[in-house]
């Protein structure tokens, strides 16, 4: 049988229990030009540059009850930003703790308090493009690790309204053990069926979705795909009224193709057929 600690039971000193989350959002968009690639390049350093990535942490920290120790972040040459952040535990709330363990979305920033031990969150941009396809991708990879009671998935409603995301991927894995006053050892503290109970239904309305889950390990992963797909979404610097009837069809079939690939983590021989 399986001791949980939503279950009430008395933890023997400090939970160990290391909760990692793991969020992969990705941007794209249709550049054509030498021109267009820079200025989506330049426009995505400036939106999800170190200050404003430093920003989107702090209110994760935030909503995860967490106090910051130290911030290391860097924008670098030609492009991209990273930010680490070096967190403590923040007092417990013993009215809040029940809801630290329910499988539901967590809020977007507000003021929450919840427990959470010395651990650390980071984020790494990657803007690229290939000169050759026209197509430009903006990723951005978000690691939160938590040891304590408060699972760092209550955070991930607020990161993904953080972000403009076509596909999303996401991995959480509960390592280690703590034990109870009787020396049995727990190695998860809450019940957990999929990643997907941590999104709100407007956003699961979205997006399509695959869960691929060891539950026995502990180990979840979810990832999404925009289901609409508005050309206009992914033109940078005009519109489809711009463009040729066999561009239009063109464009959004390498858009597809591109998107389908990252959702899938394969290369795909066009015409062939993935299914949803």
């Amino acid at each position: 049988m399986v001791i949980k600690q939503s279950q009430g039971i008395q933890l023997h000193d400090f939970n160990n229990l290391t909760k990692s989350l793991s969020f992969n959002m990705y941007d794209i968009c249709w550049t054509t030009t030498k021109e267009e690639r820079k200025a989506y390049i330049e426009y995505i350093d400036e939106q999800y540059n170190a200050d404003r990535l430093t920003e989107i942490l702090k209110n994760v920290t935030d909503i995860i009850g967490a106090h910051v120790l130290n911030v290391a972040k860097q924008d670098y040459i030609p492009q991209g930003a990273s930010v680490t952040m070096l967190i403590s535990e923040g007092p417990v709330d013993p009215e809040s703790r029940e809801e630290s363990l329910e499988e539901s979305p967590g809020p977007l920033p507000d003021t929450v308090v919840m427990a959470l031990d010395k651990s650390h969150i980071t984020v790494h941009t990657y803007p690229e493009y290939h000169p050759n396809e026209g197509i430009s991708t903006f990723r951005a990879d978000i690691d939160v690790s938590t040891c304590g009671e408060i699972s760092p998935l209550k955070a991930l409603n607020y990161l993904i309204h953080s972000f403009d995301t076509d596909i999303m991927t996401m991995d959480y894995r509960v390592r280690g053990f703590t034990r109870d006053i009787n020396g049995n050892k727990l190695f998860i503290d809450h019940d957990i069926n999929s990643i997907q109970n941590y999104i709100p239904e407007d956003i699961k309305a979205l997006y399509h979705m695959i869960d691929v889950n060891i539950y026995q390990e502990n180990i979840f992963h979810t990832k999404c795909k925009l289901r609409e797909f508005d050309l206009d979404n992914y033109l940078f610097g005009h519109t489809k009224d711009d463009l040729e009837k066999d561009e239009i069809n063109n464009i959004t079939q390498k858009l597809h193709h591109e998107m389908d690939e990252i959702f899938y983590g394969k290369n795909i021989v066009n015409g062939s057929n993935m299914g949803e």
